[in-house]
């Protein structure tokens, strides 16, 4: 039952005929996972807490940096540093007192993601990263849970619904992970697109709790900021798709080795770099000269992928380099490169960037 301080927070949903007071008692008794509290899923946080989601869940393992600010609203420079999960608790208290929030500041795992599912009613994909996309979307499909999902591209965004009442699922749309895509650290995206595409998002997972409306289910918007224009794509039921199990190996650990464009790349993981990095061990910074924090080793290289065709020579082809961005791409692109035009053979990635590493400063 709404108090009568909720009828009057939530009076102008309440006139609504889709809405009135035994939708918002629906809301209210609604449970809702948002997986990301970045660009996407800061609006969406902010219009489900202040619709009145009776419990939400906030999961983000990451830190605020300053580069997150032209887009995650949610946050101020003051944040800088602390847990996205944990300040975004804080700033929605402030903006409704009337919900529950449940904060999850760690990975979703295979191990983790099926178990915390199960507590809610909902799951918001907001994240960047295909690994994450994929324990979401199985764990999703084992536990019946439809998953409003969000996705962003330079000037382009993305928004559908899967696993909503058997529908599609995003198996159904991506099988298996494309070998290149490069999320919004490496490839960009306008502030101001985020914001578009979780009202998008919001909206949906308003509509599921309040069991009214057109689902966005079985077909995909496309915005494009550009030209302002919304475009739609049919998204088809594979019904030869069969999830029995969470999968052991979502993303590999230690060195072990990555298809990507019919090369093998080495990769090693944070703790094989924290080991490496008071070593003699030479490390190749791709990353541009503002971006930090930087490293302090006699043996490291800064050259920016976009200078390392012209400073090739630079590069040792006799000893083991470790190649290093934000999070894994641009180095990827790098080794790529090298490997493919210039022979080297002892070129090694590492994995998720150097943002999970413990710089010596």
């Amino acid at each position: 039952m709404l108090s009568d301080q909720e009828k009057y927070r939530y009076s102008r949903q309440l006139i609504l005929d889709n809405v009135k007071e035994q939708g918002q008692d629906r809301l209210k008794n609604s449970r809702v996972l948002v997986i990301g509290a970045g660009g996407l899923g800061c609006p969406v946080l902010l219009y489900l807490a202040g619709g009145g989601i009776g419990k939400i869940g906030i999961m983000d393992h990451d830190l605020i940096d300053e580069s997150n600010l032209h887009r995650q609203v949610l946050y101020g420079t003051e944040d800088c540093g602390k847990s996205k999960a944990l300040i975004a608790e804080k700033k929605l208290h402030g903006q409704n007192p009337f919900i529950q929030i449940e904060t999850y500041p760690y990975k979703l795992t295979p191990t983790n993601a099926r178990e915390i599912f199960k507590q809610y009613d909902l799951i918001v994909d907001g994240t960047d990263n295909f690994s994450a996309r994929y324990i979401i979307n199985d764990a999703a499909v084992l536990e019946n849970k439809p998953v409003v999902y969000g996705a962003l591209y330079k000037f382009e965004g993305q928004v559908t619904v899967f696993n909503y009442q058997n529908g599609p699922t995003y198996r159904c749309l991506f099988p298996e992970p494309p070998k290149q895509a490069p999320n919004c650290n490496e490839a960009g995206v306008l502030g101001v697109l985020p914001g578009i595409i979780g009202l998008y998002m919001a909206n949906e997972v308003l509509k599921i709790c309040l069991g009214t409306g057109t689902i966005l289910s079985g077909k995909m918007h496309i915005y494009n900021g550009l030209s302002s224009q919304l475009s739609t794509v049919q998204i088809s039921k594979n019904n030869t798709l069969k999830i029995k199990s969470m999968q052991i190996h979502y993303e590999t650990t230690g060195i072990s080795i990555c298809e990507f464009d019919n090369l093998n790349i080495q990769e090693i993981n944070s703790d094989t770099f924290n080991e490496l990095i008071h070593t003699e061990a030479t490390f190749l910074d791709v990353r541009e000269s503002w971006e930090l924090p930087r490293i302090l080793s006699r043996s490291s290289l800064e050259i920016p992928l976009n200078q390392i065709e012209n400073r090739v020579t630079e590069i040792p082809k006799d000893k083991q380099v470790i190649v290093f961005c934000k999070s894994g791409n641009r180095s990827k692109l790098a080794i790529h490169f090298l490997t493919k035009h210039f022979g080297f053979k002892n070129l090694y990635n590492l994995k998720e960037g150097i943002k999970n590493c413990q710089i010596p400063v």
